[in-house]
């Protein structure tokens, strides 16, 4: 999933830090952007191994990605008061911290054997991560010439997609691996926590590994803290942030992160379970994780090509484009069999690549003092991944997984929607 770019820098009161004191901080901050996308869609490696281990119906797995991105909705706003409070740099070190702890609980869900355990973990790691978002992007802007400041976030987000291919690619060999030989259904009572805590011990080590980057990464920021003290973060402010969603540009643009994020995460909480499929390529749980990587390489790689496309191409148009395009690969899927099935969904991250940064770049046109508080609102919005998923998990559970691929569609049809309207609408519409 992508970062939601930043729209304010911050304020300064004695300039930008020297360049010799922060160039090994910006990479430090891009190497946050690699850690965010991995550990942010590792939940797609976790949904399968637990739906198996727990005997779980897809809506009841879907509640991996639902009490993740609950986060987002819940501490969006109180994130960006304790950044205020703290500052950038504290503010970070807290979120790491809380992230670190997050990933430390995964050791005693796993010994639990409990479901909810795991979902305990997850949104307090989802917690965490917002705290984080709300400062890395205007960090990052900070860190260099006012002018350079949409490179430096095009880079950052290039790594944010390598950190998901990467962590989808090896986090289905560390935590897929081989597929169990007995079926957890067949099992009661202490065998059957015996069997959940053997299988979940690897999720337990793999998330302990992460604890001990997220903890160096910490104290390397909290001995650099001094740094940037000088960088004054913006006033939240409440008063009127949801009357603009009266403003149809920006409510059309908040519904339309909400589909998109739900869409995206949807097909990749899915993609295992579908290749596994018999009418598909009836994969093992490591040979779908493997190719669900490629998935997420399509988007990295849409986002290099879709860079120049933006350029050539109004932004409405090539948004309403990709969006068709998703739905007729989506169709094609439902109604073939075989390889042809398996690649037009995974074909599918190739035309999300470019909507989150548009759709948001759209939504906020025309807006000005109001930009943070909008950029809020579409933040929030990103608790698209909660809900969708779990509906598409409930379609699936009524009647199979093409059929609910039908969710996903009326998600990119709304895109499409949004990118004829913003293509038609003038900016004013926004302000």
């Amino acid at each position: 999933m992508a970062m939601a770019p930043g729209v304010t820098a911050p304020q300064t009161d004695r300039g930008s830090p020297a360049p010799d004191n922060t160039r090994g901080l910006l990479f430090l901050v891009v190497a946050v952007f690699f850690l965010f996308g991995g550990i942010t869609n590792l939940n797609d490696i976790l949904i399968p191994k637990l739906k198996g281990l727990f005997s779980l119906g897809y809506a009841e797995a879907m509640l991996v990605q639902f009490a993740f991105f609950t986060s987002y909705a819940i501490f969006s706003i109180p994130a960006g008061l304790v950044m205020a409070k703290l500052g950038y740099f504290r503010g970070i070190v807290l979120g790491f911290g809380i992230m670190a702890l997050s990933c430390l609980l995964f050791l005693p869900a796993a010994y639990s054997g409990l479901f909810g355990s795991f979902l305990a973990a997850l949104f307090m790691l989802g917690g965490g991560i917002t705290l984080l978002q709300v400062a890395v992007n205007p960090l990052i802007i900070s860190l260099g010439k006012p002018e350079t400041a949409h490179s430096r976030l095009t880079f950052a987000q290039f790594f944010n997609s390598i950190g998901v291919f990467l962590m989808i690619r090896f986090g289905a060999e560390a935590i897929l691996g081989e597929e169990s030989t007995v079926d957890a259904s067949t099992l009661s009572g202490d065998a059957l926590t015996a069997h959940r805590v053997a299988e979940t011990t690897v999720i337990g080590h793999s998330y302990i590994g992460l604890a001990i980057v997220l903890t160096l990464i910490a104290l390397f920021f909290w001995t650099r803290r001094s740094l940037l003290d000088q960088q004054q973060v913006a006033k939240v402010k409440m008063a009127g942030t949801f009357a603009l969603l009266r403003r149809p540009r920006l409510a059309f643009g908040v519904a339309g992160i909400f589909v998109y994020v739900g869409a995206e995460v949807a097909i990749a909480s899915i993609m295992v379970s579908y290749l596994g499929d018999a009418r598909v390529l009836a994969l093992d749980p490591r040979a779908g994780g493997v190719m669900l990587s490629y998935y997420w390489l399509g988007a990295l790689i849409g986002r290099m090509i879709g860079g120049f496309l933006l350029r050539l191409a109004r932004p409405g148009a090539l948004l309403a484009s990709f969006a068709g395009i998703a739905i007729a690969l989506i169709l094609v899927s439902a109604v073939s069999t075989g390889s042809v099935a398996a690649w037009s969904l995974i074909a599918v991250g190739l035309f999300n690549s470019i909507m989150f940064p548009t759709i948001f770049s759209l939504a906020t046109e025309g807006l000005t003092e109001e930009a943070p508080q909008a950029s809020g609102l579409l933040c929030t919005a990103i608790v698209g991944g909660a809900i969708v998923p779990v509906a598409m998990g409930l379609l699936a559970d009524a009647a199979g997984l093409a059929i609910a691929l039908a969710v996903p569609v009326l998600c990119y049809a709304v895109i499409l929607a949004f990118g004829l309207y913003a293509l038609a609408a003038p900016k004013s519409v926004a302000t």
